[in-house]
């Protein structure tokens, strides 16, 4: 008796970590207002690098970043800056760092003048079609972040936490994952 492996988008076939992201997060729609923007931290840190460097340092980020909790993180300091630039584990990018504290207190203004993180997100999913690397809808969403004080928050970037986060499904058509239930 053989026994097949799930086809697979081809991004997610060259290393287990890709994979089991691939087959457990990548595209499965994301409600939670502070999951999403955990995500899109996480995007801003790889730009410019492979997704699996921020996979792979994914559980340092969370710990340095107290679990991407944006109340404990819109008060971190440069002391917090300069700590963290010296932890190995995590990327060490100043702006990268800044942009999360910078996030953080963005999403605590969005929150603060009564706009849910996530229900804004959601509300500028576009239709599905053809995998670009941004889409109208992206840059829509990357200006409108950049408009309340996030960085690295680039059209790309943008898109790739949108697939990411499931507000977009582009996963293969012949993928074992694609066009997920719950979205």
């Amino acid at each position: 008796m053989s026994h097949t492996l799930p086809h697979r988008c081809a991004w997610a076939q060259s290393d287990p970590l890709l994979a089991a992201y691939h087959d457990a997060e990548w595209g499965v729609p994301e409600h939670d207002s502070r999951a999403l923007w955990e995500k899109l931290m996480l995007d801003g840190f790889q730009a410019g690098l492979a997704w699996i460097t921020v996979l792979r340092k994914r559980d340092a980020l969370r710990a340095a970043f107290a679990g991407f909790d944006p109340a404990i993180v819109a008060r971190f300091t440069q002391d917090d800056v300069e700590r963290l630039l010296q932890n190995a584990a995590i990327i060490r990018s100043r702006a990268k760092i800044e942009s999360t504290i910078t996030g953080a207190r963005a999403y605590l203004a969005m929150q603060a003048a009564g706009e849910d993180f996530a229900a804004f997100a959601w509300s500028m999913a576009g239709p599905p079609g053809p995998v670009p690397a941004k889409t109208e809808a992206s840059e829509r969403l990357s200006a409108a972040l950049k408009k309340r004080g996030f960085k690295f928050v680039g059209p790309v970037i943008v898109y790739a936490w949108m697939q990411a986060t499931g507000i977009v499904d582009d996963h293969d058509p012949a993928c074992f994952r694609s066009n997920c239930p719950g979205s």
